[in-house]
């Protein structure tokens, strides 16, 4: 889906250019259908390719003939698949060829901020927690230390779909109610391993500076250099960088980037550390970063910057993540790791006979 919507932005902006220097324009009609296909080489001697062969490949072809110039359409078995990840509007039913049932088509318009599926899942309510007091005590003891001013580290390890993002949403809730608190959410993800920063720069564009999806490059700017104003950071410094983390033009008022690629990236980090710190400064922050098994390098090695901070700033940093990823702090007294065992069999069938009558979906019972 985002290779999808990815292409129809990439052609707007190729259009621009192919407009004023060649006077033309492109379009491309895009569609995605979910299923069983065979995928093997056909033809023969130096003619064969790779195809992928079956109904489901051939639906995709006929949602594509249904979609507008620059859109892209799905069929309503990609659409379950989905949950709330993406905004889209029904194209109602079509006739399609080869196919007796009237198809229910929808068109794509563009991701939705949930990066998690329990953000998907808070709109219809998620399962009770079941057999996790000792867990959920913990980390809401470790935040009461944090607003009595004393920094805090937890490592919380469990294999997959056991429940840490579950445990975490306990506490992003109580602390989405405190006011006086700032609350920042992170993830890593398997498709951005190789991506610099790809956490951080999300949480900036989602949470910090709160992009909006029309908003202007110049915008864009204008909000971030609004934003380092606010925690006293000299524009002149920061913006540049930050801008450059961002992917966003800079304007005249600034001078390029003549940095080393070394040195650019540790004046990011101290940058990006220096910002938390002054949040911290004046109010409590929970700091959660999910999945550190597929955390890139340079995220890694800020979240170092942070965890040495140590009990110097009122900040709970929380890290998620499974039994093959081992965390390089150890042997410290403000870090408490927290492995999440199986739940014993009666809670495990206390949990799955609530989802079972129709108490909670089942998606909602994994992490």
């Amino acid at each position: 889906m985002r290779a999808g919507l990815g292409i129809v932005e990439a052609l707007g902006q190729l259009n621009t250019r192919l407009g004023q220097e060649r006077g033309v324009h492109l379009a491309v009609r895009l569609g995605i259908h979910t299923g069983v296909v065979v995928v093997g080489e056909v033809g023969g001697g130096t003619r064969q390719e790779q195809l992928a062969l079956g109904e489901t490949s051939n639906l995709a072809a006929r949602l594509q003939g249904l979609a507008a110039p620059n859109t892209l359409v799905i069929s309503a078995a990609t659409l379950q698949l989905l949950g709330s990840f993406f905004a889209y509007q029904s194209l109602g039913t079509h006739r399609v060829k080869g196919i007796v049932q009237p198809l229910e088509v929808y068109q794509m318009l563009y991701e939705s901020t949930a990066r998690s599926r329990l953000e998907v899942a808070g709109s219809t309510g998620l399962t009770p927690l079941v057999g996790r007091e000792q867990e959920v005590g913990l980390l809401r003891e470790r935040w009461a230390q944090v607003k009595d001013g004393l920094g805090q580290v937890v490592l919380l390890s469990g294999e997959a779909g056991i429940g840490k993002s579950r445990l975490v949403q306990v506490l992003k809730e109580q602390v989405a109610t405190e006011p006086q608190a700032w609350l920042t959410p992170c993830q890593c993800s398997p498709y951005y391993q190789n991506s610099a920063l790809y956490p951080m720069i999300d949480l900036l564009e989602r949470v910090a500076l709160r992009f909006e999806r029309e908003e202007s490059p110049p915008q864009k700017l204008s909000k971030l250099e609004g934003f380092l104003v606010q925690y006293g950071l000299p524009l002149a410094e920061t913006v540049p960088l930050l801008a450059t983390l961002l992917s966003l033009p800079l304007t005249a008022d600034y001078a390029p980037l003549t940095l080393p690629p070394e040195q650019q990236k540790q004046k990011t980090l101290q940058i990006l550390l220096t910002i938390l710190l002054r949040i911290a400064a004046q109010q409590p922050v929970l700091f959660v970063m999910e999945d550190l098994h597929w955390v890139d390098p340079t995220t890694l090695e800020f979240l170092s910057l942070l965890v040495d901070q140590g009990p110097t700033a009122p900040i709970l940093a929380l890290f998620t993540f499974r039994p093959d990823f081992s965390p390089p702090w150890t042997g410290r007294s403000h870090l408490t790791q927290v492995t999440l065992p199986r739940l014993p069999r009666q809670q495990a069938t206390e949990m799955t006979g609530r989802v079972a009558h129709g108490k909670a979906l089942p998606a909602e019972v994994v992490e």
